[in-house]
């Protein structure tokens, strides 16, 4: 059986019934929420002429005062809610609404009652107090119910989002293995020793990628793949094929689907390097900046090809099934990331380069 990966941070954040209530957007949502719902509460009064806007204020000062105070308790408890059984973590952030307009309802009483209570206990049992506290318990669960049918839907977005991109990544791993056969069976004959190398190289390469049934790996994991490949085809192409990686200042933990740069790698030396006698370059630079990955493939391109006939600008005798990989990858990347991911290629004197970028905040794994 294959190992499942453990659930990323950002997965987990997504199925999880209780938001960010600490984040700006958050905050500014509760806030107009709360509003709202101070001027339902006056406009549901009885008509006294005028609009009460005294009445509105004290109201407003109420719930927005529950308001955040729940928002902020709630927020400084997330992660340790996070960690109790679901159940627990649902009845405790229940409880936390109703139990602060408890107190907020017995404050507001004791500084604007215009009579004494007889006893501090007569206070907690008042019912105005009590039917603020009602209000408080029945929004309580209102907003609690709305919080986890969001995480019920989130998490079924995220399964059909992760099958449909294993579904995509199994239809690049065959172009992969048939490619990599070719090789080895270019070499039989020439070299056994060679292509008992490169059977290992692939043996690894295999290895590695059956061990992530999720969709993303980590960026350095990829690179180790896609060196593993270039060795392989530099078995094949001896002094034709010059690699060269410049590899900037990236983030640890910074993930890329699996087999994404591998493609991008084999057309550029089968487009770039097979056809010229001389062979050439094929450089191969990957940074981080500003929350987005990018990652460009130089390769060797002839002046006299005929303008781009593809998505991606290669020349009409582009094979289909690189084609295919490369739509594969780009559908892949706006699977995963939407429509800030891209995939592009272009022309430029005799070089064809194609740039890759997709975003991914620091911390996202």
């Amino acid at each position: 059986m294959t190992p499942t990966s453990p659930p990323t941070v950002q997965q987990r954040e997504t199925t999880f019934f209780l938001p960010d209530l600490c984040a700006r957007e958050s905050v500014l949502l509760l806030v107009i929420i709360a509003e709202l719902f101070a001027l339902v509460v006056v406009l549901a009064q009885p008509p006294r002429g005028a609009f009460d806007w005294s009445a509105f204020s004290l109201v407003s000062l109420f719930v927005q005062f529950v308001a955040l105070t729940s928002a902020a308790i709630l927020c400084g408890l997330r992660d340790w809610v996070r960690r109790l059984p679901e159940r627990q973590g649902v009845l405790l952030v229940f409880l936390v609404i109703p139990m602060i307009t408890w107190v907020a309802a017995i404050l507001s009483e004791w500084l604007t009652a215009t009579e004494s209570f007889s006893s501090p206990l007569a206070l907690l049992w008042d019912r105005g107090v009590l039917n603020r506290v009602a209000i408080g318990t029945i929004v309580s669960g209102l907003v609690l119910r709305q919080f986890y049918l969001q995480a019920q839907l989130m998490a079924r977005r995220e399964s059909e989002l992760l099958h449909r991109v294993q579904a995509l990544q199994s239809r690049i791993r065959p172009h992969f293995l048939f490619n990599s056969m070719n090789i080895i069976a270019s070499l039989i004959e020439v070299d056994p020793k060679k292509a008992e190398a490169v059977v290992e190289d692939l043996a690894s390469l295999f290895r590695a990628s059956l061990n992530h049934v999720g969709n993303q790996v980590p960026l350095v994991e990829e690179i180790d793949l896609c060196k593993k490949f270039l060795h392989i085809e530099q078995l094949r192409l001896g002094r034709r094929l010059d690699v060269q990686w410049e590899i900037r200042t990236i983030p640890s933990g910074v993930q890329i689907p699996l087999l994404t740069l591998q493609p991008l790698l084999e057309n550029a030396i089968m487009h770039g390097i097979q056809p010229r006698p001389e062979g050439g370059t094929v450089a191969i630079t990957i940074g981080y900046s500003h929350g987005v990955v990018e990652l460009m493939v130089i390769n060797p391109c002839e002046a006299s090809l005929p303008p781009a006939a593809t998505g991606l600008g290669f020349a009409p005798t582009v094979f289909e099934g690189n084609r295919m990989a490369l739509d594969n990858i780009r559908n892949r990347l706006q699977a995963l990331y939407g429509e800030r991911a891209r995939l592009t290629g272009y022309r430029e004197d005799n070089r064809y380069i194609t740039r890759m970028s997709y975003p991914y905040p620091q911390g996202a794994n």
